[in-house]
């Protein structure tokens, strides 16, 4: 049974975005796969009750290669979320993306490895994967947009590279050319784990800059970090209206399925 709480794993800025957070309560962060990136708050944002997650850690310190996504995903399990959002800051492939634009992927590509990208190690599990991304959640985001004005784009493929470094033209290239429309560093495994588990997830990306060599000019640290400024504030106002669609949704059916 959900808790009713709608859980969103936090990526950059988590000064900007969830400002209006109210904190009532925090769970361990100890789980059976180690330690959670941060502990789990739960609290209200505006009126709604959430259950946030620092993906990075609080002080954003630990980077995206080396974030414990089974502890994250399992902890949030342990607590019944009734649908989670993943926000991920991403660069741009596809030209008509632009820094501090909103996108709702309906796909991904997953370029990472060395990852612990399973709950299946020590069982025959087989995920079916054709949607990754909640419907019923997307639908929720999609029309919060239209409620409040927030622009999104609907839809797009988002490829997760490995990181820390940055991507090289040639490799955007690359992933242009297999179809991807955004590049970021955390998307996977965290949709798939959430599959496993029967979590409703969907994620939004941010768009802070254009991918390596989509750009005629460098771009500053400056100009990516007013993006993530000017994106926050928008999610801030669209979360807030998903979460009343949200609370309005009686139930979110899991799509994914596994096979064992």
């Amino acid at each position: 049974m959900s808790s009713g709480a709608v859980a969103i794993i936090v990526g950059s800025r988590s000064d900007v975005l969830l400002s209006q957070l109210s904190v009532s309560s925090e769970s361990s962060s100890k789980t059976p796969f180690g330690e959670s990136s941060s502990k789990i708050q739960r609290g209200k944002f505006h009126d709604y009750e959430v259950l946030v997650l620092y993906r990075h850690g609080v002080e954003h310190t630990i980077p995206p290669h080396k974030i414990n996504y089974r502890a994250n995903i399992w902890a949030l399990s342990q607590l019944n979320p009734k649908a989670v959002i993943g926000i991920n800051t991403v660069g741009g492939i596809r030209s008509d993306l632009k820094p501090g634009d909103l996108m709702l992927p309906h796909q991904l590509i997953d370029y990472t490895w060395g990852r612990s990208w399973t709950f299946f190690d020590d069982q025959v599990g087989h995920l079916e994967f054709t949607a990754p991304y909640s419907t019923q959640v997307r639908n929720s985001v999609l029309q919060a947009s239209a409620n409040c004005g927030i622009s999104i784009v609907d839809g797009g493929v988002y490829a997760i590279f490995q990181g820390p470094r940055f991507e090289t033209p040639a490799e955007i290239d690359r992933i242009d050319r297999d179809g991807g429309d955004v590049v970021g560093m955390t998307g996977m495994p965290e949709a798939a784990l959430a599959a496993e588990l029967n979590l409703c997830y969907a994620c939004i990306n941010l768009i802070v800059n254009p991918a390596a060599g989509r750009s005629p000019v460098q771009i500053s640290f400056g100009e990516i970090k007013e993006a993530q400024k000017k994106g926050c504030e928008d999610l801030n106002v669209l979360l807030k209206e998903t979460l009343q669609i949200l609370a309005s949704v009686r139930e979110i059916v899991p799509e994914t399925k596994v096979f064992r």
